[in-house]
């Protein structure tokens, strides 16, 4: 047993034995199906404190055949899998974590020689009778030779592998060698029977092409078959929940949120502070400061930030992520920072919309860290005045919302575009930012062209609150507003609801230089106003 040839299983027995211990062994049988085919090149990306060290430390205990497993993996899914017994601990394995060759970035001038170096001696320790390997050989020579004279193959398990990108941010050619080392590796290898890398970022483009093209690719925006695998599921949350007698409805709040396709997917590292301390709050600092965060969204592409306060009202952003070349400097549009920012898990993707938005409350509360600053110019502020306005409209008092929503939107005019049908939208939802308490996520459908913006908010599980129905004008009227509200049957939104509502029509004056308000209590039901 080595260190990086078929080496222990001691990190997986850790976490399989820790208090907290969510079951995501079935993960092997989708790897035991690629073994020794042409999808055996697995990428799989996702945040930090999102599991992939577990996996990887999983994956390396199942396969290595430096270790005894079995009792690790009895009472688990994968024990009833056809597959199970053919794998276990009957591989040889090569396990590398690069960010264990990387403390610093001057290793970078040394790192891949010391990585060929340190397998390379343990291989010659492991396989004493193969000829043609030498200290200074390279590591796919050595390779070649075991399984030229044994027939044996190898699986290799490879965490962090993007450290260099994160690293070696502006040092291009260093990451090349390092592109250069992995392809040839595992291009045209007879000895890779499967090979599972993971990471934060997916696999590096130039151009619109992969540079290691033989890697099948899951990512946060692409999980494919593996979403569940990504963090905790649904039944998972609640179940812990249940077991440990604290809200299920407070856990989906904070960390739910995440998309990987059909699937919602949580935070599992923060799921399991929070299963452990019994507190519901941010557990994303203990681990990382937001300055990162905030180096991105002060990179004000495109209207970068204004998309970020829409979306901190609870609005989504629709962007094109395909032109990301998977790095953290290569930027040209302001879809290149939003999509980072998915990979990074600061905001989540949905595939069927193509729209971005802040998952949870634990990433809100990110962002609005890294948004406390002179940069923002009132964001904060504006904010901070959102409780009161709610208050306002369900009093009916138009003159107050009017005012409400006109000092919020002169507080966020540095980053909103002040007279645009978009800035007033973004003013609106800022505007009821507080309504997260009471409401889930609006239902909105933002401005295109010269349409306008309608905003629903529904109140959530057992809360007896109206829904909110906004609709905004633009020079017109909100008297128009409303009545145009009710015209064109809005409430098919909303289908199902039976609650009291709260219609208000917004309008801007654009001569006067003025906000107006009409608000109406409404029941669909009744059809009275």
């Amino acid at each position: 047993m080595g260190i990086y040839v078929n080496p222990g299983n001691v990190s997986f027995e850790m976490s399989r034995f820790s208090e907290i211990y969510i079951d995501k062994s079935m993960l092997i049988s989708k790897m035991n199906a690629l073994y020794r085919t042409e999808r055996r090149f697995i990428c799989v990306s996702r945040p930090r404190r999102f599991g992939k060290s577990m996996a990887a430390n999983m994956l390396t205990a199942y396969y290595s055949c430096g270790c005894s497993s079995e009792k690790l993996f009895a009472g688990l899914k994968i024990e009833e899998s056809p597959s199970y017994r053919k794998h276990l601990n009957r591989h040889n394995l090569i396990r590398i974590d690069v960010q264990r060759f990387l403390d610093t970035e001057k290793d970078l001038d040394t790192f891949i020689p010391v990585i060929e170096q340190t397998i390379v001696s343990e291989l010659m320790e492991e396989f004493p009778d193969c000829t043609g390997i030498e200290p200074g050989s390279r590591l796919k020579t050595a390779l070649g030779q075991i399984f030229i004279q044994t027939a044996k193959g190898f699986i290799f398990i490879i965490d962090e592998w993007d450290c260099v990108f994160r690293i070696a941010r502006h040092r291009e050619e260093e990451q090349k060698k390092y592109l250069d080392f992995l392809r040839g590796l595992f291009k045209d290898s007879e000895y890779a029977e499967l090979a599972y890398m993971t990471g934060i970022l997916p696999i590096k483009k130039y151009g619109e092409h992969s540079a290691l093209n033989v890697f099948d690719e899951y990512s946060m925006l692409m999980p494919k078959n593996l979403g569940e695998y990504f963090g905790f599921t649904k039944e998972e949350v609640s179940g812990q929940c249940e077991k440990r007698g604290i809200s299920y409805d407070e856990a989906e709040k904070w960390y739910d949120g995440y998309c990987l396709g059909s699937l919602h997917i949580y935070n599992p590292k923060s799921v399991a502070d929070a299963l452990t301390w019994k507190e519901f709050q941010s557990y994303w600092t203990g681990t990382e400061t937001y300055e990162a965060l905030k180096i991105y969204i002060d990179m004000n592409f495109d209207g970068l930030r204004e998309a970020v306060a829409m979306m901190l009202g609870g609005g989504r952003c629709k962007i094109n992520p395909r032109r990301f070349q998977n790095d953290m400097t290569t930027f040209k549009t302001r879809d290149d920072v939003l999509t980072l920012l998915v990979h990074l898990g600061y905001l989540t993707y949905d595939k069927e919309t193509e729209e971005v938005f802040i998952p949870n409350l634990e990433i809100e509360q990110e962002f609005l860290d890294a948004a406390d600053g002179s940069e923002w110019n009132g964001l904060i502020q504006a904010l901070s005045h959102s409780k009161k306005l709610l208050e306002s409209t369900w009093e009916l008092d138009e003159k107050a919302v009017a005012e409400g929503i006109s000092r919020i939107h002169n507080e966020t005019s540095s980053i909103l575009k002040y007279n645009s049908e978009n800035s007033l939208a973004c003013a609106v939802l800022i505007a009821y930012y507080s309504a997260k308490a009471y409401y889930i996520n609006p239902i909105l459908e933002l401005p295109s062209g010269k349409g306008f913006a309608d905003v629903v908010y529904l109140p959530r599980r057992n809360a007896d609150y109206p829904a909110l129905v906004i609709e905004l004008k633009w020079n017109k009227s909100a008297e128009g507003a409303v009545k145009q509200i009710k015209e064109k049957g809005y409430f098919s939104w909303i289908e199902g609801y039976t609650g009291d509502m709260i219609l208000a029509g917004i309008n801007y004056d654009k001569e006067k230089k003025v906000h107006e308000c009409i608000i109406e209590k409404y029941n669909p039901q009744i059809k009275k106003s």
